[in-house]
């Protein structure tokens, strides 16, 4: 299993100026490249390697091996953009958003993540430093800081290539980490988990994330955010920067903490977690106006994602789902009818007569569909 270790780096100003100048240099160069690709509809990474190698090399002062990563950088860049538009990401032929898409090259901002190999970049673990190459010369005692775990992630699975980003005027990082995979437990059952808007996550033994106080806080920004741009004035779009990737770094964290709840409960029980499949969500669900906001901002996937590693790191089982008529269906005796919902907290069945919060039955017809998916996907 793969995971990233983020740490911070410590520069002097003078690492820092070297730093930023190297930086700038290969995203330049990236773009470039990314301007001789489109216009030669040449996109494999030997391929450019052969247009473009010596001139970027000499005329950006580029070491060999990192004149290297910035052509893999824009081979990989062409590579995803190319997938997304097979996959109908980025609309139907034809299409404005596809149009703009495919009409002109990549461009690298000047401060977009480098990646660094072993030959660039060595880590010095105990003493908390790293030595890197940048277009100034060679880098060394670069300080980092990083908690104890990290440290221990770092010197026990760091493996491949870590990128250098410079963020809000901070420098990191993000080191790749290759964690071996831990054996999963038979699960006796399975934790249903229910995802929703009122409730961000509800489990089938009762657990209410409660999303009331989230959304709250998310409004304020919101109009916060709404205010300041309607301002315009420089001190609002100062703050407006400032203020930018709090709502992501918000979302991120909520989202952490209720992952590591969700599998914890689940391995102190010995249950796998029982997840919706919600791919495509978006494209599915009709709601109205005010929830479409709420349904669209906040990052379901991420959540789940966040669960899935979590579970993974844990050795605990997990299943997604076929979420259809989980609302709507009768968690005692299966009998499923839209006027089993009359409202979005209530639960009643109106052939046996149950009654449970609507979240909770949902999530109890996920665990039971985690069982049976279980069964069949495991049978001898």
């Amino acid at each position: 299993m793969k995971l990233v270790v983020q740490v911070r780096l410590l520069p002097t100003p003078e690492q820092a100026a070297a730093l930023e100048a190297t930086l700038r240099a290969v995203n330049a160069a990236a773009c470039q490249v990314s301007t001789l690709a489109y216009d030669q509809r040449v996109f494999r990474n030997y391929d450019l390697r052969k247009h473009a190698y010596t001139s970027i090399k000499d005329h950006y002062g580029l070491a060999a091996q990192a004149a290297q990563h910035v052509i893999k950088k824009v081979a990989d860049a062409y590579a995803v953009l190319h997938a997304n538009l097979r996959a109908g990401n980025l609309g139907k032929p034809g299409s404005a958003r596809r149009l703009k898409a495919e009409s002109k090259p990549i461009v690298f901002r000047s401060e977009a993540a480098q990646p660094f190999d072993d030959r660039c970049l060595s880590w010095q673990i105990d003493a908390r430093t790293v030595s890197i190459w940048t277009v100034a010369g060679r880098l060394k005692d670069l300080t980092f800081t990083a908690s104890a775990e990290q440290l221990k992630t770092l010197s026990a699975y760091r493996k491949g290539e870590s990128d250098l980003v410079c963020r809000d005027g901070m420098w990191f990082l993000i080191a790749t980490c290759d964690l071996p995979d831990r054996p999963v437990s038979l699960p006796d059952g399975f934790l249903g988990v229910d995802l929703g808007i009122a409730n961000i996550a509800t489990t089938s033994t009762g657990t209410r994330h409660c999303g009331k106080a989230l959304n709250a806080v998310r409004h304020r920004r919101r109009e916060l955010r709404r205010r300041l741009q309607a301002k315009g004035t420089k001190s609002a779009k100062r703050l407006l920067k400032k203020r930018r990737r709090a709502e992501a770094r918000f979302a991120a964290n909520t989202n952490h903490v209720i992952a590591k709840q969700i599998v914890t409960e689940a391995e102190r029980t010995g249950q796998g977690i029982a997840l919706e499949d919600l791919q495509g969500i978006r494209d599915r669900v009709r709601l109205r106006k005010p929830q479409r906001v709420t349904l669209h901002a906040w990052s379901f996937h991420q959540l789940g994602s966040f669960i899935s590693y979590k579970a993974a790191r844990a050795g605990v089982a997990i299943i997604h789902v076929d979420p259809s008529y989980t609302s709507q269906q009768c968690s005692a005796c299966g009998h499923v009818d839209k006027n089993n919902r009359p409202d979005q907290e209530t639960f009643s069945c109106t052939s046996c007569g149950f009654a449970e919060h609507a979240d909770v039955n949902a999530a109890r017809n996920i665990a039971s569909r985690g069982v049976a998916g279980w069964a069949v996907s495991h049978a001898a």
